[in-house]
């Protein structure tokens, strides 16, 4: 998956993570990851050479189970089918991912809910029985 100029643009964060296998041995691997408005773009190489694996922000519940030990910050991201993918990162950075990623959610869910509102603001409107029934509910 190759990011076009314009997400590249709109990278909120890039850099390294680390994230626990789904194997049996769950196993730390490092990966690259770049964070955008709309999603977790996630590659096993520092180049991107190989495709990555996007998780759309949409599909993200929560940043959940951040731990603080004295190398690294532990976190959880759940999807929306309740499947929770384990991370982490170095303790020592100013600006973790888990709040950078919570605030790309918090954000993402905002813009969708003004989109939700508008879409539906717009579908009341269309339809003028709907404005006379509103009206005859008015004191």
């Amino acid at each position: 998956m190759k990011m076009s100029a314009e997400e590249i643009a709109q990278v909120l964060k890039e850099g390294e993570l680390e994230k626990r296998s789904d194997n049996l041995l769950q196993f730390w691997k490092r990966k690259t990851c770049v964070l955008t408005p709309d999603s977790l773009n996630i590659y096993p190489d520092a180049q991107k050479r190989t495709r990555g694996k996007e998780l759309k922000l949409q599909r993200i519940k929560k940043v959940d189970c951040v731990e603080r030990t004295g190398k690294f910050v532990y976190f959880t991201i759940v999807t929306t089918d309740d499947k929770e993918i384990d991370f982490r990162c170095p303790g020592e950075t100013d600006n973790c991912w888990n709040a950078v990623i919570t605030l790309a959610l918090i954000d993402f869910q905002n813009k969708k809910a003004i989109q939700d509102f508008k879409t539906r603001q717009d579908g009341e409107s269309a339809s003028p029985g709907q404005q006379e029934r509103r009206m005859a509910r008015a004191p």
